[in-house]
């Protein structure tokens, strides 16, 4: 699996607008019933008020790249301008956990 954290980042409430459209739109759902689409979640640091977090995680990197080339990127993209956000990403590939996996309280 491939994991994408990507921070939206502008003044207090754009960035939460943002998501507001994007599920107001439906762009979101979408997303999620893409395929390979595993999460896609978004998040707000408590000591960030203007900051969402979005967990953006897929079955390959496939499917990652199927999404990317979307059509609905191109309206994401402009949602992103018109609130004025700037972003920063990590991505992080899942690997077996190996012994690490003793410390995991599984559900």
């Amino acid at each position: 699996m491939i994991t994408m954290l990507i921070y939206y980042r502008g003044s207090v409430g754009a960035a939460g607008s943002f998501v507001a459209q994007m599920e107001a739109e439906g762009i979101a759902a979408d997303i999620r019933r893409e395929p390979g689409c595993i999460r896609y979640e978004y998040f707000q640091p408590l000591d960030e008020p203007g900051t969402i977090l979005l967990f953006d995680t897929w079955k390959d990197q496939a499917a990652l790249d199927a999404h990317h080339a979307s059509p609905m990127m191109k309206r994401l993209a402009e949602l992103r301008n018109m609130f004025d956000l700037k972003m920063t990403a990590e991505k992080y590939v899942s690997v077996d956990l190996g012994e690490d996996s003793k410390y995991i309280k599984w559900e």
